[in-house]
């Protein structure tokens, strides 16, 4: 009985390993993903600004279209 005891609890703990080193694996790819995203907020960002930039003040951008 106590050999079974032991093989059971070999055996979970071979899964709990498993299971470890998928979430490990998932978590490492949702951060590389969080890292692309963010450098693309960064890309959209400056382009934005730099849009902005090129088209004057925010003013201009809010003024009433000439066929009004």
């Amino acid at each position: 009985m106590n050999e079974e005891r032991i093989m059971e609890l070999e055996i979970r703990a071979a899964y709990q390993d498993d299971l470890l080193q998928t979430l490990n694996d998932i978590v490492t790819r949702q951060q590389q993903q969080i890292d692309r995203l963010e450098a693309t907020c960064r890309l959209l960002n400056e382009k934005i600004k730099s849009l902005s930039s090129e088209t004057g003040s925010s003013e201009t951008a809010q003024e009433v279209p000439p066929h009004y």
